[in-house]
């Protein structure tokens, strides 16, 4: 089996932490025996091997290369439209000439600008991403779009159930329970946490991450006499607010703003934190409730958290609760009060891991490829 797999977001050296689940995946893939040849955007046009995985590299400049978490957001806003229709035939063009060298299929990550540019002469094995589903629900225009593109596809797979349901809605494209599944962890010799340093919160500090919540949280049981040290990871639009607003609710003291952190960074500071809150809306809940879960970590989560419903459970390694500080505060005492929080948050990350180990996710990949060259 020959794979061409497009995506705008790929590892650009060894050991770099961008897009690396899909850089395990790519890598289990290959020990399958399943050949794979990677098109992605990078900062140059080139042809190189990354941990002995051969890369087309296609120019990507400005917001062609946004983070990760913005990598479709230039779908809904009109402005950014410039930069994408750059983009979509560039890869395009680089796709042809690897399919040229012989392919039996298309994987495509993401729908926009991956999706697009895939050639239509082979079978396209599609996966709707996290991003996807954010920009889908947000703009009518991008679901028009990317409606026929869901449906031409031969085999269409999701992250999420809720991701899954989205496609069925916007293009009428039921989405098996089978072909819905995440991305790979590599959770290979990840410790289990030690806890005592109170909560971690991996969010995206913007609207939709409500990491406001969580401080208030804090200061809602430091009223009550119950101190809950907050270490927030990650950045966005909203840190300067939210930093005056911890200053202003009186938890400076014990509130940790440390940026954007290479995943293995963020992952050493979950080895010491007694419980996880995830207070954001949206399907870019999922990852940080998984990365929690799969080192030990208890999770609180809000019932309108999206992505992290499907993971979170509702009691034992974890809690779901209303967007409140009160809601937020009553599970976070339940939790810490629980002897048995540990214990079952690893009983739990043992299953995640083993559901989400690469060469097990490269297994139902391999799977889906057969499908769609046969359809």
């Amino acid at each position: 089996m020959r794979v061409i797999l497009l995506t705008q977001h790929y590892p650009r050296w060894a050991g770099d932490g961008r897009a690396a689940e899909l850089s395990s995946l790519v890598r289990a893939l290959i020990r399958r025996g399943i050949s794979v040849r990677v098109v992605a955007a990078g900062e140059r046009t080139a042809e190189g091997h990354i941990d002995g995985v051969p890369v087309r590299w296609v120019k990507a400049t400005g917001r062609d290369a946004a983070p990760e978490h913005e990598s479709t957001s230039a779908v809904a806003a009109p402005l950014r439209w410039t930069q994408l229709v750059r983009l979509w035939p560039a890869l395009r063009r680089a796709a042809g000439l690897e399919l040229a060298r012989g392919a039996d299929l298309v994987h495509a990550h993401g729908w926009a600008p991956a999706g697009a540019a895939a050639p239509p002469k082979l079978p396209l094995v599609l996966t709707v991403q996290e991003p996807d589903g954010a920009v889908l629900r947000r703009s009518r225009f991008a679901a028009r779009l990317a409606a026929p593109l869901l449906r031409r596809a031969t085999l269409v797979t999701a992250v999420s159930r809720q991701i899954g349901e989205l496609v069925q809605k916007v293009a009428g494209r039921f989405v098996e329970p089978t072909h819905i599944h995440r991305l790979p962890l590599d959770s290979r010799g990840l410790p289990w946490t030690r806890g005592g340093k109170g909560a971690v919160v991996m969010s995206r500090l913007d609207s939709p991450g409500r990491v406001e919540l969580a401080l208030q949280t804090s200061s809602l049981l430091a009223s009550h006499g119950h101190q809950l040290s907050l270490t927030i990871i990650g950045d966005g639009p909203n840190r300067t607010m939210l930093e005056q607003q911890a200053a202003l609710l009186g938890i400076s003291a014990v509130t940790k703003f440390l940026g954007d952190l290479p995943a293995d960074q963020a992952r050493s500071h979950l080895l010491h934190a007694d419980l996880a809150l995830v207070t954001g809306r949206g399907d870019a809940t999922g990852p940080p409730a998984l990365e929690a879960l799969i080192a030990g970590v208890p999770v609180v989560a809000c019932w309108d958290s999206g992505g992290a419903v499907e993971i979170v459970p509702e009691s034992g390694a974890g809690r779901l609760c209303l967007p409140s500080p009160e809601a937020m505060s009553e599970c976070v005492l339940s939790l810490l009060a629980d002897r048995d929080r540990l214990p079952m948050a690893r009983l739990v990350g043992e299953a995640w891991r083993a559901r989400l180990a690469p060469d097990h996710v490269a297994e139902l990949c391999a799977g889906w490829y057969r499908d769609a060259v046969g359809r």
